[in-house]
């Protein structure tokens, strides 16, 4: 942790001692598999009608720093929301939950005249947020992990402008989110007895808008 945030001061300082910075915002999607949680919805509320990947939609905010000619050292901010509804007795069980990961990203970049291949990866902190609900009995319940990531992206920019370019890009991810709780309170797969973790790999791709400066 403690090297983790040393790594983005020293990134922050960087952009403002040097040129050559880029600013990426973008959006996209993400096919997550999660089993333990996927176990637990479909022996649960589901009767096995989730597959084995399931869609979430991601925001992400990227600041890349030239320090060498092919050499970007980058930081993100990512935001992903997904969310579970089934219909059970006269009630509605829904499951939402919210991951934020900053990361630390390293890349390879080759540059031409108009565009830009960049392949690289990282590591990140993911923030768990999910909220447990029956609607019909008023019951809520929200819960909480932090955890560890690694990601694997490939991304292509071409030039829009003088500055602005359009992004497209993919990505795997690995994320070790932990069990989630509130308090001492985890969700447990009654099935099983065990208790429900995050745990998720994914693929994923999204489309956003590069400004260079």
């Amino acid at each position: 942790m403690k090297f983790f945030i040393f790594t983005i001061f020293f990134f922050l300082f960087s952009l403002s001692a040097f040129s050559q910075t880029e600013i990426r915002g973008s959006m996209g999607i993400d096919f997550v598999s999660s089993p333990s949680l996927t176990n637990y919805l479909n022996q649960t509320y589901a009767s096995g009608q989730l597959n084995t990947f399931n869609s979430a939609i991601i925001f992400s905010l990227e600041a890349d720093r030239f320090l060498k000619e092919n050499y970007q050292l980058g930081f993100e901010i990512s935001y992903l929301i997904n969310s579970f509804n089934f219909n059970q007795d006269f009630n509605t069980y829904n499951l939402s939950y919210n991951i934020i990961m900053p990361a630390i990203l390293n890349y390879y970049v080759i540059q031409g005249k108009g565009y830009e291949f960049k392949f690289g990866g990282g590591i990140g902190i993911p923030f768990v947020i999910a909220d447990e609900k029956m609607i019909g009995i008023d019951y809520s319940t929200k819960y909480k992990s932090t955890g560890f990531g690694v990601i694997l992206r490939t991304d292509g920019n071409t030039v829009l402008s003088e500055d602005i370019y359009v992004n497209i890009g993919a990505d795997l991810k690995y994320e070790l989110t932990g069990k989630p709780k509130n308090g001492d309170q985890h969700i447990v797969n009654k099935a099983t007895g065990e208790e429900v973790n995050f745990n998720s790999f994914s693929a994923g791709i999204h489309l956003g808008i590069t400004y260079r400066f």
